[in-house]
């Protein structure tokens, strides 16, 4: 039988890989939250810090190096490679009011017109059969950099005014409020990871089989009605999704726990 690889002093029965994962952990949001103006610390201080050997430090820094958070090398050290954006999802928001404070957002539209949905996507827009949809799809940039694949249906009454306006530099939520008669109300959405199939891959210019985040999302005028169902391949190499979540006491499960 194989020896289990341990990690020596007060947590002698936890595998060395699973230390380096929890270093890993801590030192990946240190690096999202600039803790690290750029160098990290030496592996000596590292294995101080968490109490831990120099192997599983080396470990741990060989796991954010594979996720391209890091470089390192011989009499340089330990650097931050690039740091992920924030993107929110305890607010509406699109992708240009998510990243103001980092720069431009910009949009390559790919395409924009009528067509005739999936019966699954008419369902969701409440459309009747046969009834068209607006397809939009954008490749969005912050800078030069590709963050994001969107593909968007649209309800034909406001997706027809959309598309004769500026998509280029205009966040459709911004288009949708403005033709829409009010603002948006709310919105169903669901959250996954995936691989980057190759056409993807290509047109975010990052690795084949690389993390994408897939974000679906239902959103709603403030009646209700729901107006935009969105496909969103988001970059999972340079966005982070992050809330703020509310436990309510209201719950009949609270006092279970």
């Amino acid at each position: 039988m194989t020896p289990i690889d341990t990690e020596a002093g007060t947590d002698r029965g936890i595998r060395r890989a699973d230390r380096a994962r929890q270093v890993a952990d801590v030192l990946r949001q240190q690096i999202h939250s600039g803790t690290f103006d750029r160098a990290l610390p030496a592996e000596s201080e590292l294995a101080a810090e968490f109490a831990v050997s120099r192997n599983t430090v080396r470990d741990a820094l060989a796991l954010l190096k594979d996720e391209g958070l890091i470089e390192r090398a011989p009499k340089v050290g330990t650097h931050v490679a690039q740091r992920k954006y924030d993107h929110g999802l305890d607010a509406l928001r699109g992708l240009q009011e998510t990243l103001r404070e980092h720069g431009e957002v910009r949009n390559e539209v790919r395409a924009a017109r009528r067509i005739t949905p999936p019966p699954a996507v008419a369902r969701r827009l409440r459309l009747e059969p046969g009834e068209q949809a607006v397809y939009i799809e954008r490749l969005r940039y912050l800078g030069d950099l590709p963050l994001s694949l969107d593909l968007t249906y649209l309800a034909p009454d406001i997706g027809d005014a959309v598309i004769a306006h500026d998509l280029e530099t205009n966040d459709i939520f911004a288009l949708i409020e403005e033709f829409g008669g009010g603002p948006l109300g709310s919105a169903e959405l669901a959250l996954e990871a995936i691989t980057a199939d190759s056409h993807s891959a290509a047109t975010l210019q990052m690795p084949e089989g690389g993390a994408l985040l897939l974000l679906e999302r239902l959103t709603k005028l403030e009646d209700g009605r729901p107006v935009d169902l969105e496909y969103i391949r988001l970059r999972g190499d340079r966005i982070t999704m992050r809330g703020s979540l509310v436990r309510s006491i209201d719950s009949p499960d609270w006092r279970l726990i």
